[in-house]
């Protein structure tokens, strides 16, 4: 008897147990679904650019002579006007006094024929040639003046100096590079667009118009001030299909130098733009799903199209509607056709959402 008893609590037991289990399996899972957030947003569209200084110049000796003092060393900022270089001309002096000389023997010889002309013992002419020596005379001496002052190369605007390969005491021509100066408090920025992009900023200035130009740097930084266009170029390049853009950025800090390169982003403003986390989506065979939820809670694998990607969201051109539920976690649980349970989102908690579950 005692044996039955203890059978047959066993068998309660083993039932208890096995409906319990049953019930954990029941149990479904709760998935996050949402709709598509619709905002008026900006869209950058990105170029290839190449940065250069406002002003750009390479300073060369304008004679011939030995490089005898360098006041300045290279990368050193110069203000305008600062001694840079001097020249030492051979026979400089020498050329300046000989110059003198003869101007003042030409001012000589003319104040003697205007005494022969006054007492017409010479024609005007002979004074219209004395006064015209005169002048070369007083001409060849100016100019020897301004070879011997030339001989102080100075900065014409303030600005970054760039390599000095010359050293003191090197014979240097007009043709030798003495170095290179730079004004780095603006930079110009070059980049090409294509032609559709040229015809949508002619014909929708309105699009553009309050988004300032953005440059990415080489490192991947945003430079912190935005720029602006200053003119487009006057035609085409055939065999690009692409046409210049100039643009013109503050420098602060002089970052920027002659010679780099970054990135220009142009931002587009696009109305009632439909978004979705990027955590959302998944892909197949090259081509973007999201599972969106029917009224009856059944899910359906839905292809959609994406225009462009923004910071941990897609912006979606085609395949979703703004009514649509779709599917923000569990993408990797379900199934085309299984009924799911749902806790519904707004759109904003969802974009918002620091981590969601893709698994």
């Amino acid at each position: 008897m005692n044996k039955l008893f203890q059978l047959s609590c066993l068998a309660v037991i083993f039932l208890l147990c096995a409906c319990h289990s049953k019930k954990e399996t029941e149990v479904k899972s709760v998935y996050t679904a949402t709709t598509p957030l619709v905002e008026t947003i900006s869209l950058p569209r990105s170029y290839v650019a190449n940065i250069a200084s406002q002003q750009n110049i390479e300073i060369h000796s304008q004679q011939t002579g030995i490089l005898q003092n360098v006041y300045v060393s290279e990368g050193q900022y110069v203000r305008a006007g600062q001694p840079l270089f001097r020249i030492a001309i051979v026979g400089a002096e020498e050329e300046i006094a000989k110059a003198k000389a003869a101007a003042e023997q030409a001012s000589i010889d003319l104040q003697n024929v205007t005494n022969l002309t006054d007492n017409k013992v010479l024609s005007n002419n002979a004074k219209r040639m004395a006064v015209a020596k005169l002048k070369g005379a007083e001409a060849d001496y100016k100019l020897a003046v301004l070879h011997k002052r030339l001989s102080l190369i100075r900065a014409p605007f303030s600005g970054i100096l760039g390599r000095i390969p010359n050293k003191r005491g090197s014979l240097v021509d007009p043709s030798d590079l003495l170095t290179s100066l730079s004004d780095n408090k603006k930079v110009l920025v070059y980049f090409n667009v294509s032609e559709t992009d040229y015809l949508d900023f002619r014909l929708h200035p309105e699009r553009f118009s309050n988004n300032p130009l953005q440059l990415v740097l080489a490192n991947g930084d945003v430079f912190p001030a935005r720029g602006k266009m200053l003119d487009i170029g006057g035609q085409f390049d055939s065999s690009t299909g692409t046409i210049a853009i100039r643009a013109i950025f503050d420098n602060p800090n002089n970052l920027l130098r002659n010679g780099e390169t970054g990135t220009v982003k142009l931002f587009v403003s696009k109305k009632d733009a439909l978004l979705i986390p990027q955590e959302a989506v998944y892909e197949l065979q090259d081509q973007k799903y999201v599972f969106v939820v029917d009224k009856h809670n059944v899910v359906h694998q839905r292809a959609i199209k994406i225009d462009s990607e923004i910071t941990g969201a897609y912006v979606v051109s085609s395949g979703l509607q703004a009514t649509d539920r779709y599917l923000v976690d569990g993408i990797q649980k379900v199934n085309d056709g299984d009924k799911v349970s749902i806790s519904m989102v707004s759109p904003q908690a969802a974009m918002k959402l620091d981590k969601l579950n893709a698994d």
